[in-house]
């Protein structure tokens, strides 16, 4: 019996070691799912090495999200009376070289080119601490109309720009009444998430900015003027 029940030991350990269930009468033998696990070589496990800021891979803008199918076209428009004429306005428009000093989030601004009335210009917009840029094909009808239309179509899927330039208050040469509108589209998910901030804190302010570049420029005696003669 000694003798047996070594052997039944054996034989047991064995199957625990292999996972095999004894033979059926048909000669067959089954794994379990212990056996199926014990033979499985586990990998030692490393803690995760956080990577140094410096080795951390930097995404552009334009591509931290995915492209948005069915993105909502916006569209602005705004017609105001200044103290300045068409041909001081049409002058500050026309000046997209200087639109890093004065145009909110308008981070950098160079003219391309530019040949009898058309131009083409290179704009950098920030949200910090995204920053990304495009390029405008501009038309200029000196005194009366500056369109501007984004050529380069990783940010926006649509963007026009509209300028009109039209005469003031009647005996007010130095005023003018000025057109501005504006319409666009986003191309990716990320930068519609973003079309509130860019229309509440770059469109809405853009007229005004002009205005206050033209004050810079011009001086404030036309506004005063046209203060005065709203006030009578």
């Amino acid at each position: 019996m000694a003798g047996t029940s070594r052997k039944g030991a054996v034989f047991l350990r064995a199957l625990l070691e292999t996972g095999a269930r004894p033979s059926r009468g048909d000669g067959t033998r089954h794994l379990s799912s212990c056996g199926i696990l014990a033979t499985r070589t586990l990998r030692p496990h490393h803690p995760l090495t956080p990577v140094p800021a410096s080795k951390q891979a930097v995404r552009p803008f334009l591509h931290l999200a995915a492209p948005l199918l069915g993105s909502k076209r916006m569209e602005y428009s705004e017609t105001r009376v200044l103290g300045y004429s068409a041909e001081q306005m049409y002058a500050v428009v026309s000046d997209v070289g200087s639109y890093r000093l004065f145009v909110p989030w308008c981070t950098s601004s160079r003219v391309l080119s530019c040949h009898k009335g058309l131009a083409r210009a290179e704009l950098e917009v920030g949200f910090p601490p995204l920053v990304e840029h495009y390029v405008s094909e501009i038309s200029m009808v000196p005194q009366h109309q500056i369109r501007a239309v984004c050529s380069d179509g990783r940010i926006f899927s649509h963007l026009e720009t509209l300028w009109r330039f039209e005469p003031g208050l009647p005996m007010q040469p130095d005023t003018c009444t000025l057109d501005f509108s504006i319409s666009f589209e986003f191309k990716s998910l990320l930068h519609s998430q973003l079309a509130t901030l860019f229309f509440d804190e770059v469109v809405k302010q853009t007229v005004s900015a002009f205005e206050c570049r033209a004050k810079t420029m011009y001086g404030p005696r036309a506004v005063q003027r046209l203060q005065a003669a709203h006030s009578t």
